[in-house]
């Protein structure tokens, strides 16, 4: 399950005003099913962990409100991972009145890949900002979620490395498939078990939610 410190995400969603699909997934999650028997009456799409959370707009602004008053410093720049800390970076770069905004972009193996290779795979940086625009500078790192962490760590690393100051903050972090036993997000809003579907990935429709490569 997801959880806060102070209160607890919602388990049963409401599916009014949603699409036939979203309410498909809905009926789904309120049931405790977003299983095989879902996948096999979604056509083209593949087999989800057995616990899935939809987040609406709502939950995601909650979860914004319990990071804010985390933040123990200021900081001169954010990086974004590319694509899941594009929309709660933005809104934090917002509330934070952050002006410099950079992204980053990280491949690793997918699932075949990472089977063969044990998870054992360095890090392939598509994009990450100039050097000059990270020496001396205190980062913060935002991402969707830290799952396995390898991404997020990936980039923090290159920070720290180049003779920036990064801090890692996520959405959600799932310590049971955290493959660092002594690395944990410097903040985060909630702790859960389950794969997260965020508000934006809806409306990408089937590829966007219904996916086997697992988050962070």
């Amino acid at each position: 399950m997801g959880w806060q410190k102070d209160y607890p995400l919602p388990t049963l969603l409401n599916a009014a005003g949603k699409s036939d699909r979203e309410k498909h997934v809905v009926d789904c999650v309120n049931a405790g099913v977003v299983l095989r028997s879902c996948d096999e009456r979604i056509p083209g799409t593949t087999l989800m962990p057995s616990r899935t959370e939809l987040l609406s707009w709502i939950d995601v602004e909650n979860l914004i409100d319990h990071l804010v008053p985390q933040f123990d410093r200021e900081f001169d720049a954010m990086i974004l991972i590319t694509r899941g800390g594009i929309i709660p970076g933005g809104m934090l770069a917002e509330i934070l009145a952050i002006e410099d905004v950079l992204t980053a972009a990280v491949d690793f193996p997918f699932e075949s890949q990472r089977k063969a290779s044990k998870l054992l795979a360095w890090p392939k940086f598509i994009q990450f900002p100039d050097d000059r625009r990270v020496v001396d500078n205190q980062i913060l790192v935002v991402d969707d979620v830290w799952g396995s962490g390898r991404t997020i760590t990936a980039v923090r690393s290159r920070i720290a490395s180049i003779g920036g100051y990064p801090k890692t903050c996520v959405l959600h972090y799932n310590p049971y498939r955290n493959l660092f036993t002594q690395a944990e997000p410097d903040y985060y809003a909630a702790i859960t078990d389950a794969h997260i579907v965020y508000p934006w990935e809806i409306s990408r429709g089937s590829d966007g939610v219904l996916l086997d490569e697992p988050q962070g």
